[in-house]
């Protein structure tokens, strides 16, 4: 470390003639103080603002790593991740829970109102409720009543020409439909919304229009290809192409990890399936095959369940897209940009 002289203190130059000396003189000429530097003195303030300078340009967000790449928090990250999962599932949990108790009620006892206009009742209690605890912000509940109109539409369409029915009566219905049924659709947009806010989710290079003219194209198709080749094979392989250099960052406990964004589309039609069936076994809604006696939905409606994620996902992302431009707190949900999701 560099010293210094004391501030009473002169250094006298060694081996060297004064430099205030005149030539020819053997008389020293006395040279004027040289003011000396004080030590340099860090305090503990110093040293705390400057760690705490470091400390805000570090990234709120714990490090990323791939899945299972720490085995010893293995089995606690696994119980965290269930646990979000499951509240991120509450809405469609509910909409289950009311499925289910319907089902016992109305097979045993003869209530004067009819099971699918209670179920209605039950379900717009459930989404004020929502609203009310702050579970859902009025923005999302935009989007969730925008998938719940676009999955009407499309149970209108099906039970028209015979895909599935509704046979249990009912007083509330739309062309044969029972109105609770926008709900399940709109229960999807539920559990996005929700995972958005859990699992802190962040989504890198999502190219919008490609993904966005695909969804679209999805959604479509489920109507064109009663009359046209079906096409969701190769719209799902353009998914595919398309969001394979998106990734899906996401955390859990104080870990940071991330899944490609296609697979997460493919998991969550997965469980959709699932839910499908118990829905169906529950009385929900019958398939041709089922109005007889219950059977397995075909596992070809887990490509159509990850085909309409896609829609959902597209609309609850844009909502995010539209919060990162107008509220600083939200900016980078979903972007275009090649990102470590923080």
């Amino acid at each position: 470390m560099e010293s210094f002289a004391e501030p009473n203190e002169v250094e006298k130059p060694e081996n060297s003639a004064p430099s205030g000396a005149l030539a020819g003189s053997s008389q020293p000429v006395e040279t004027p103080p040289v003011e000396a530097r004080p030590k340099e003195v860090r305090s503990d303030k110093t040293r705390s603002d400057n760690t705490l300078t470091d400390e805000t340009k570090q990234s709120k967000y714990p490090k990323w790593r791939p899945p299972l790449s720490k085995l010893a928090i293995l089995p606690a990250q696994l119980w965290r991740f269930g646990w979000l999962q499951a509240l991120s599932c509450l809405f469609p949990g509910l909409i289950f829970l009311g499925l289910a108790a319907a089902h016992l009620i109305w097979k045993h006892f003869d209530p004067p109102i009819a099971r699918y206009d209670a179920l209605l009742i039950y379900v717009i209690l459930v989404q004020i409720a929502f609203i009310v605890f702050k579970l859902e912000t009025w923005r999302e509940l935009l989007v969730i009543c925008a998938f719940h109109l676009i999955g009407l539409a499309l149970e209108i369409f099906k039970t028209h020409i015979g895909s599935w029915s509704y046979p249990d009566p009912g007083i509330v219905k739309l062309a044969g439909v029972p109105i609770f049924s926008g709900f399940m659709y709109a229960s999807v947009g539920s559990y996005i919304c929700q995972a958005f806010r859990r699992f802190d989710l962040r989504i890198n290079r999502f190219h919008w229009i490609g993904v966005s003219l695909l969804a679209v194209a999805a959604y479509a198709n489920f109507y064109t290809h009663h009359w046209i080749p079906d096409l969701r094979w190769w719209i799902a392989a353009g998914f595919l192409i398309a969001l394979v250099p998106s990734k899906i960052f996401f955390t859990v406990g104080k870990e940071r990890y991330w899944m490609p964004a296609a697979l997460s589309f493919i998991l969550i039609g997965t469980f959709l399936w699932l839910a499908e069936n118990a829905a169906t076994f529950l009385g929900a809604w019958a398939y041709p095959n089922q109005l007889h006696g219950w059977e397995m939905v075909h596992v070809g409606k887990l490509g159509s369940w990850s085909l309409l994620v896609t829609l959902s996902f597209v609309l609850v992302a844009a909502v995010k897209v539209w919060e990162g431009k107008f509220y600083p707190d939200a900016h980078g949900f979903v972007t275009s940009e090649d990102s470590d999701g923080d």
